[in-house]
């Protein structure tokens, strides 16, 4: 089978690999209809993910069908349709019992698709946890509704949860990427009373004011000043940092009000500094981490129920063996890109099978 491959340090290449094997009674084999490319893919292809083991076939975000199913596998059976969720988790260490999925200690826990195991951009990929990491894709939900439910709308909707918005809040979300736009439509959900994106890309700040009107948009630039102007306590009661480049971090913090939450989605190519002397007195609480993606169940019943619309931010589509043209626009930002979505096999090349 076709799978796009991490080799060395700036280097990806599709190749050809065996088809995966159940190795684990909780196994399942996935068919993958459709993918996608991620930034943190980019992270992995440029040396930022130190644990990514080269060799592995790349990618996390992807939705398709069960295949084959391992003996103890419950919870969904060949033929269904499923998301797949970023991260993989055993349900019943510490961390899982108490809802902290990232931090499975099982030795493939938390992100392993994709950067410590084969992951998804490729005709198949074995899960491992499956009845922990698929979920069923309701019949009126489409691939393209589901594709971005298991990476970067469950970081969205995590995010929004753990940064605790209210109806009285000011929200400022720095960034409007693919997940920064995620994050927008999950905290728009909990109806705050003022909502601020700061984008520096003019092609995503008009995509976020046509899209979403009763949004603010600003650039870094002005963002200070802007949150100021538009906010009731001198800064913004929740700042969700989405973007992780070179100055936004310090934006993040220095934009809030004093006894702020700031919440850190973003992943960093270098370490931020921390300058507590000029944060003293503000009393700001830190939250940050990688997705506790729990919720995708729940995600995709606000999909059917047309509550969230991921759709418009899939602006292009590859089949699998033109990957390497998909990652040159997704890479460099070309063509008003904002997330590329990869076609995969759509046709089984066995029958479907229960393994005891």
């Amino acid at each position: 089978m076709l799978a796009y491959t991490y080799i060395e340090q700036g280097k990806f290449e599709l190749r050809e690999k065996p088809m995966p094997e159940i190795k684990d009674s909780r196994d399942t084999i996935v068919r993958v209809t459709l993918g996608s490319i991620c930034s943190s893919d980019l992270h992995i292809k440029h040396g930022s993910v130190p644990r990514a083991v080269p060799g592995i076939t790349v990618g996390h975000e992807m939705v398709g069908v069960v295949e084959k199913v391992g003996a103890d596998v419950t919870a969904v059976k060949p033929g269904d349709r499923v998301t797949v969720n970023v991260e993989t988790f055993c349900g019943e260490c510490f961390f899982c019992r108490r809802g902290y999925v990232n931090n499975c200690t099982d030795p493939n826990g938390g992100w392993a698709l994709g950067c410590r195991i084969d992951g998804g951009q490729a005709e198949y990929v074995r899960v491992p946890y499956a009845d922990r990491g698929l979920n069923r894709i309701p019949d009126t939900v489409s691939d393209e509704q589901a594709l971005l439910v298991g990476d970067v709308l469950a970081t969205g909707f995590w995010a929004a949860r753990i940064s605790e918005v209210s109806e009285e809040d000011t929200v400022l979300i720095i960034g409007a990427g693919p997940t920064g736009t995620c994050t927008l439509l999950c905290v728009l959900l909990k109806k705050p009373r003022r909502i601020i994106v700061c984008e520096k890309s003019p092609e995503r700040a008009r995509f976020v004011r046509q899209r979403y009107p009763e949004v603010l948009v600003t650039g870094p630039e002005n963002c200070k000043e802007f949150v100021l102007r538009n906010s009731d306590h001198g800064g913004a009661d929740v700042v969700l940092e989405v973007a992780g480049s070179e100055d936004t971090f310090r934006l993040a913090w220095d934009c809030a009000r004093p006894n702020a939450i700031v919440t850190i989605v973003a992943l960093y190519d270098k370490p931020q500094l921390l300058p507590l002397p000029d944060m003293y007195g503000k009393n700001l609480t830190f939250k940050t981490g990688g997705v506790d993606g729990c919720d995708c169940a729940e995600i995709l019943n606000l999909i059917e129920e047309g509550k969230i619309d991921t759709t418009p931010l899939i602006t292009h589509k590859f089949p699998l063996n033109e990957i390497e043209e998909a990652y040159r626009i997704f890479e460099n930002r070309l063509d008003g890109v904002i997330k590329v979505a990869i076609e995969g096999n759509s046709f089984p090349q066995f029958t479907y099978l229960y393994t005891h």
